[in-house]
């Protein structure tokens, strides 16, 4: 595959044969960007899982403290008073009938989508469509819900949900390049907490298998996957 000069660049600056620390790791994606506009720094884990067997599934969400650097549009199936709710809480679409014919009809440009429970029957006839997207509602991930107001808040203030694939493979973000290094960290630190604290029992050997950390469009950078904990005190000599 022909790369381009700035990722050519960008890769120079990394060993494959080393696993670095978050900390080294977030230093080298930052200074190594490869596009113009500011670029999502996204983290994949391989973990020690059989996603095929239900007691070994890993899901979940967690709330970013400095945020995604993106305001998510947020999608509402709601009626009556909890729709108005849903609106105050800054949610971009809402409705019930006549969202599910939209989206049947092709629309999918939004991020999430929150229900109330009453209309998980309706929305339940967009699992083929929403589904393989991530986007379905759900009551583990806080999704499903009569307190449509909290979830859309919580979305828009920087809450992903991560879901592991048929590989073992986990990916979510982290914010953006133009984050600081500490703002950065932190936000790893606090998803891969979450996912350790998912730890199936089930799940034997080892757990965290595998880490990389990118830029939108930019090379991968091997992370220590021993390396979980104390992250913040490790950024301070390195930030000094």
């Amino acid at each position: 595959m022909k790369r381009s000069k700035s990722y050519r660049k960008a890769d120079e600056q990394i060993d494959h044969e080393r696993l670095y620390s978050p900390v080294e790791a977030v230093t080298i994606a930052k200074s190594g960007q490869v596009t113009k506009f500011d670029p999502t720094v996204e983290v994949a884990l391989r973990l020690g899982v059989d996603p095929r067997k239900q007691d070994q599934m890993v899901r979940g969400t967690v709330n970013l403290p400095n945020g995604t650097g993106k305001t998510a549009r947020v999608l509402v199936f709601a009626t009556g008073d909890r729709a108005e709710e849903a609106r105050a809480a800054g949610a971009d679409f809402v409705g019930s009938d006549d969202m599910i014919e939209r989206i049947q009809g092709g629309f999918l440009d939004f991020d999430a989508v929150v229900a109330t429970p009453d209309l998980m029957g309706k929305v339940g006839r967009l699992g083929r469509v929403l589904g393989p997207r991530g986007l379905m509602p759900n009551p583990k991930t806080g999704t499903v819900t009569p307190d449509v107001a909290r979830a859309v808040t919580e979305i828009k203030g920087g809450k992903i949900e991560f879901r592991v694939d048929r590989h073992g493979n986990l990916h979510f973000v982290i914010g953006k390049a133009s984050f600081t290094a500490p703002a950065l960290i932190e936000n790893y630190a606090a998803a891969l907490d979450e996912v350790l604290r998912l730890k199936p029992s089930a799940a034997k050997g080892r757990y965290l298998k595998k880490v990389a950390m990118a830029t939108s469009m930019g090379p991968a950078i091997l992370v220590d996957p021993a390396k979980t904990h104390g992250l913040m005190e490790e950024l301070e000599p390195a930030s000094a």
